[in-house]
C-alpha cells in the first residue's frame, strides 16, 4: 500500500487514506502509482530528511501543513528523551487519521461493488 515506502509509524494516516484512493481507483496498479506519488512528497515535503529552518518559504509551509513532519518531530523527541510538542502532534495526527478514516467509510460502497 502506499505506506510501503514511509516510516512504519505511518499506518495510522496512510492507511485509511489508500483505503480512500481504493474507493476511487478500484484498481491495485492505479492504488500502488497514486500511492507511491501521494507518498514521496509527503516524506520529502517533511523535516525527516532536512531541518525546516533550512528549507525554502513556500516548503517550510508544506512542512507545517504535513502530518508526517509532526509524527516525525513526535518520534525524534522520544528517541532523544526531549518530547516536545507531543500534545499538538498527536492531535494532527489523529484529525489526519480522521479524515482518512471519514473519507475511506465513505467510499466503502464502492469498494464492496
Amino acid at each position: 500500500m502506499a505506506s510501503d515506502t514511509a516510516p512504519s509509524g505511518t499506518d495510522a494516516t496512510t492507511s485509511p487514506s489508500a483505503d480512500a484512493v481504493a474507493g476511487i481507483v478500484l484498481s491495485r496498479d492505479r492504488l500502488m502509482g497514486i500511492g507511491q506519488a501521494i507518498t514521496m512528497p509527503l516524506f520529502f515535503g517533511s523535516n525527516a530528511l532536512y531541518p525546516v529552518s533550512v528549507m525554502h518559504g513556500w516548503l517550510q509551509a508544506v512542512s507545517k501543513a504535513n502530518p508526517l513532519s509532526y509524527e516525525v518531530d513526535a518520534l525524534r523527541g522520544l528517541l532523544l528523551g526531549t518530547p516536545h510538542h507531543l500534545a499538538s502532534g498527536f492531535a494532527v495526527l489523529f484529525v489526519a487519521a480522521a479524515l482518512g478514516v471519514t473519507a475511506a467509510s465513505a467510499l466503502l460502497g464502492r469498494l464492496a461493488r
